[in-house]
């Protein structure tokens, strides 16, 4: 780790890019609702400010990449936050929602850098257990952070107005940005292969059956995920009555189950085999679908506790099944992982699409998406296993 590089200073830096993403996507959930009736658009318009963000996110990961291992970490991430700030000021602006869509898209051209950045200069800077402790720490903040966003949010419309969101995550990424410029470059070599030997590593992942497949399969099983945050704030504050901040907690209260379950998954992977845990964590999105299309509509915890079994068992089989997926690559794990996350958010997007639309209850909506994924999932993951893709005899 070069010398230069204070540990205690890199990792807070670290941890609050890798929560850019989460804090620009959920702070802003509270204020949907009422952006609908201040506009006097469907919620199906007003949520392209989340589906925006999330495909030019998704977009942008699989350029940062392969622009930092030519060019150096530093001048892309600068260059990533400089825009981020820039967007965020501009959204706190917005007179209507079509502005505030097209600036989200900028924002999240910059958000990407930081997110994608992180996770490359932790792998720069440490190495064996000591990154493993690090990037434990990291997804500690992920998790705590898509908590914590909706609730800062909450606060913020409680006493101020939703502009004030925009300006608050303008202010993370000026912290951030004052971070970056004080740190070193983290990148010793970077490479020396155009920028089109990159593009072509994602073509042969493309080629590559069993990766697809695999990435595929766990793209579905998030969708759920993605839908619950697109249509949480209409649910629990136009559905049930509740007011912004009140949504925040309900909202927060998922979260921890999705905490809960990576917590569990690490606890419990070696005495029971992850696929075991991928396969009990598929099986409990179709139960918690059915009980969400049973009993969700009677009051907020018989719609909550079922959602919480949902993402808790989201939370348990993501960390095995990642692995799996990452598995099935001998080389460019970079251009791997990138492509993975892209999946995840696209395929993300869509569920957030389909769930903003009007044709039944919007809590119908949800418990069918699930359900539907849920047993999807499944059954590809037990075709998966007989053919021998879900053992790891694959180097």
């Amino acid at each position: 780790m070069p010398g230069s590089v204070k540990i205690k200073n890199i990792v807070p830096l670290l941890a609050l890019l890798t929560a850019f993403p989460a804090f620009s996507t959920d702070m802003i959930l509270p204020a949907i609702p009422s952006l609908a009736i201040l506009w006097d658009r469907p919620l199906a318009v007003v949520n392209l400010i989340l589906i925006g963000f999330f495909v030019t996110y998704g977009f942008s990961l699989l350029f940062y990449g392969p622009v930092s291992d030519r060019y150096g970490r530093k001048k892309p991430l600068i260059a990533g936050i400089i825009l981020y700030i820039f967007a965020s000021t501009l959204c706190a602006t917005a007179s209507n929602v079509t502005a505030l869509i097209i600036f989200r898209i900028l924002q999240a051209a910059g958000a990407a850098a930081s997110a994608s950045l992180s996770m490359a200069m932790t792998k720069d800077i440490f190495a064996g257990n000591e990154r493993q402790r690090i990037l434990a720490y990291i997804a500690v903040i992920m998790a705590l952070a898509p908590m914590l966003a909706p609730i800062v949010g909450g606060w913020i419309l409680a006493y101020l107005t939703w502009p004030w969101i925009f300006i608050a995550q303008g202010a993370m990424g000026l912290i951030g940005l004052l971070g970056v410029i004080r740190t070193p470059e983290t990148l010793k070599e970077p490479s020396t292969a155009p920028i089109s030997k990159v593009m072509h590593s994602y073509g042969e992942l493309l080629l590559n059956r069993n990766y697809i497949i695999m990435v595929l399969v766990m793209s579905v099983s998030l969708l759920p995920l993605y839908s619950f945050i697109a249509g949480s704030s209409a649910l629990y504050i136009n559905g049930f009555g509740m007011t912004e901040q009140t949504f925040s907690y309900f909202f927060a209260f998922n979260a921890l189950a999705l905490m809960a379950g990576s917590i569990s998954c690490l606890k419990l992977t070696d005495r029971i085999n992850p696929k075991h845990l991928m396969t009990g964590g598929f099986a409990g999105l179709s139960v918690g679908a059915v009980l969400i299309l049973t009993i969700g509509h009677h009051s907020p915890w018989t719609f909550a506790l079922p959602m919480a079994l949902i993402t808790y068992s989201i939370g348990i089989s993501r960390p095995p099944s990642n692995h799996l997926v990452l598995e099935q690559v001998h080389k460019d794990a970079g251009a791997a992982s990138s492509l993975l996350i892209f999946t995840y958010f696209t395929l993300g997007a869509a569920g957030m699409w389909l769930v903003s639309q009007e044709w039944m209850e919007r809590m119908q909506i949800l418990g069918t998406i699930t359900l539907t994924c849920g047993i999807l999932v499944l059954i590809a993951w037990m075709i998966l296993q007989k053919q021998g893709l879900g053992s790891e005899s694959h180097h």
